[in-house]
């Protein structure tokens, strides 16, 4: 890993066509300062995308990357890992592409805690497909496919990576530059499954949930008395409906990584001669 690495070292000459404001241009940012602040380079770094409008973040980022299909940029980043733990991997999506077709991979993902950080671009719409509600939606939010809203509750996605067992939750908000990337660097140093939702909001199709309403709205955990460590108390910040929270609001000092638990520590052509006759070769080959 190269110890001089500058975040610019991260973008790619491709420029991104996403709306003018959109909150993805801070999100990614805020990433590739994240990177390059832990010691990371192009070489070492594999980002994985979804479908959306953030599907296309591997393309303007300089590292290895794949762009993969609705809902399934997860199994992709683990699959990835486990592969090669060297690598730095990090999966973006929006809140589409993963609370909703791509929810189950969530859950698991969660709970298997490959060491690996997961960014969520959240701006509470379908932006891509013109302006559906999404399932992070309000549930009185009028689009042209719901003009009465949704009709249900928005999916809590930090509620579901504390039940499922996440040994990191953090928020952030991509207008805040200097905060959003310093809790992207907490969530790849985390030794863990690092989870961070990110409030980016969409300037073309949602007049709701803005930058004005979430700079009025957001109350920094770093300004209160919040203890990360302490589940009960991180889970009554998660379950608050009235408060927008930034910051780490779990952390699992003691997490086991799933590669140190099952003694995955090399690349897989690097696997010793030893395992089934022909298995290792068929490896190499496709490595």
């Amino acid at each position: 890993m190269s110890s001089d690495v500058r975040f610019t070292d991260f973008k790619s000459d491709k420029q991104p066509t996403w709306c003018p404001g959109c909150g993805d241009f801070g999100t990614m940012n805020g990433m590739m300062k994240a990177l390059a602040e832990t010691g990371n380079d192009p070489d070492n770094t594999f980002v994985v995308a979804g479908i959306g409008c953030s599907g296309k973040i591997g393309t303007y980022m300089h590292s290895y990357a794949l762009h993969g299909v609705h809902g399934r940029a997860l199994p992709v980043g683990i699959g990835v890992k486990m592969a090669n733990p060297e690598l730095e991997v990090m999966v973006a999506g929006g809140d589409g592409d993963g609370y909703s077709i791509g929810a189950g991979h969530f859950i698991h993902a969660v709970r298997r805690n490959v060491d690996m950080s997961y960014v969520v671009m959240d701006n509470r719409i379908y932006g891509l497909t013109k302006g559906q509600a999404s399932p992070t939606s309000r549930e009185d939010f009028e689009t042209a496919t719901t003009p009465e809203g949704p009709g249900q509750p928005p999916v809590n996605p930090k509620a579901l990576a504390l039940s499922a067992g996440a040994t990191f939750i953090a928020q952030s908000f991509s207008s805040n530059a200097q905060r959003h990337a310093e809790i992207v660097q907490q969530a790849i140093e985390h030794d863990g499954f690092g989870f961070v939702n990110v409030y980016s909001p969409c300037v073309t199709f949602n007049d709701v949930d803005t930058y004005d309403y979430f700079r009025d709205s957001i109350v920094d955990l770093a300004d209160t008395d919040h203890d990360p460590g302490n589940r009960d108390m991180a889970k009554d910040k998660i379950l608050e409906s009235d408060k927008e929270y930034m910051g780490v609001l779990y952390q699992d000092d003691s997490s086991v990584p799933f590669e140190q638990r099952e003694g995955i520590e090399a690349p897989m052509n690097d696997v010793p001669d030893g395992a089934p006759e022909g298995a290792m070769d068929l490896v190499r080959e496709f490595y």
